[in-house]
């Protein structure tokens, strides 16, 4: 699963030249940690956060902190966005693997990250993204297997696809291995990886099925 199938393409954006105070104001409105700031191109060109705003906007109160005489007042802050964002953006291709993306927040604890396409804007990935992919229905996500299993083998009604927490097995009912048992094995258990949702996988003989493979799913209580 790459970035382009999970990112939110309806991005809010920000010009360099934009008042730094309209920045706030968006970020406040709609609970934005940061907005990508983009040129007349859609290049992505920088990154201005909350904290980028926030810093040296609030002038200490005379009232409460001792000052020495003749000290000068800090310099008013830029007001264009140009001036207080963040050159150096960490972005992902639209074709990066969500699992690199997700090693990515937590390697560097990032929230969200841009998404490009030869350095133009497409999209941006979140955290809150890639949850809502953990969290697709087992139903739903077996359906999609089974009918990515069955286009890609040819076989229909010959597979038996189970999924619990995420977790699927796949196990042949009927008909022979193509080319070989052991090949049609790993190129299941790679086609299962890419179904948003499935956390693991695993590929069943065909007739084996012990009584530690079968799971029962258990009614959640009214």
């Amino acid at each position: 699963m790459q970035a382009r199938d999970v990112m939110t393409r309806q991005v809010v954006t920000v010009g360099p030249e934009t008042s730094a105070r309209y920045a706030a104001e968006v970020m406040a409105e709609h609970g934005f940690a940061a907005l990508p700031v983009v040129d007349e191109d859609d290049r992505l060109v920088g990154i201005v956060a909350e904290a980028d705003v926030l810093r040296d906007r609030m002038p200490p109160d005379p009232r409460l902190h001792l000052r020495r005489d003749g000290e000068a007042p800090a310099a008013a802050p830029s007001v264009l966005v140009h001036g207080v964002m963040t050159g150096d953006v960490r972005s992902v291709e639209a074709t990066a693997d969500v699992a690199d993306v997700a090693r990515l927040f937590v390697d560097e604890r990032l929230r969200s990250v841009p998404v490009v396409d030869r350095d133009r804007l497409v999209g941006i990935v979140s955290r809150r993204d890639l949850l809502r992919v953990l969290v697709r229905p087992d139903e739903e996500i077996r359906h999609e297997l089974l009918r990515l299993v069955e286009g890609y083998t040819g076989a229909l009604d010959a597979w038996d696809v189970t999924v619990s927490e995420g977790v699927a097995t796949i196990r042949r009912t009927r008909g022979r291995p193509e080319p070989t048992a052991e090949v049609e094995q790993q190129a299941l258990s790679a086609l299962a990886r890419t179904v948003g949702g499935v956390v693991g996988a695993r590929v069943l003989p065909a007739g084996d099925v012990r009584a530690s493979d079968v799971t029962t799913a258990v009614p959640t209580p009214p």
